[in-house]
């Protein structure tokens, strides 16, 4: 395996460890600014620390236990990327605690912290969408959610008033089925179906 990655890889390794699932390749790009390329995509599946497989048109990488603890191993003691006095003493801050927490067995635990609801529903939006301003029918997505009914509503009409967000109903009331029903969000006297959600 080899000692050192380019620091695109070694972002996206950072990344994928943190969300912990799988991760569509224009999350990567569009929410994260990561552009992982076919090269670098192809080292890391090489050497087993990640796994991507192609879902219709779109690659989706999850990261695996090796690349968990490669990428761990890295934060604590790889290279800075970025030079600079600043950048040393945060690097040497940043590994002071990673070892800290890694010697009481609570580092994997530590930097795979709950995600902000927010974030959880933008990032299934776009497992299951075609990218941003999509529209994904919310019967698709609720299932994928840990959060109570109130809590999603309550965050997607935070999305909504955010102006990043958007929530329409189903003009063709035919193809709605029992789980669109149970699904969808009540704003005023309708009910919504539909979610769409534009790059931030």
């Amino acid at each position: 395996m080899p000692e050192t990655y380019a620091p695109s890889a070694r972002a996206a390794l950072v990344q994928l460890m943190l969300e912990d699932r799988m991760v569509p390749n224009v999350e990567l790009l569009k929410e994260h600014k990561i552009e992982l390329g076919k090269d670098d995509r192809e080292a890391l599946n090489d050497d087993g620390l990640i796994e991507t497989v192609k879902e219709g048109r779109r690659l989706v990488h999850r990261i695996t236990d090796k690349g968990t603890a490669w990428c761990l191993n890295d934060l604590m003691e790889g290279e800075a990327s970025v030079r600079g006095p600043l950048a040393r003493v945060q690097a040497a801050v940043l590994k002071r605690v990673l070892r800290f927490l890694n010697g009481r067995g609570s580092l994997a635990e530590a930097v795979r912290t709950e995600q902000d609801l927010e974030d959880v529903i933008r990032g299934v939006y776009l497992e299951l969408g075609d990218g941003y301003q999509d529209w994904v029918r919310l019967a698709k997505l609720r299932p994928r959610l840990e959060a109570g009914r109130d809590e999603v509503d309550e965050t997607l009409l935070k999305m909504v008033k955010g102006g990043d967000a958007h929530l329409v109903p189903d003009s063709n009331r035919k193809v709605l089925t029992e789980e669109d029903h149970q699904a969808a969000i009540r704003i005023g006297d309708e009910d919504k179906h539909l979610l769409a959600i534009e790059e931030s």
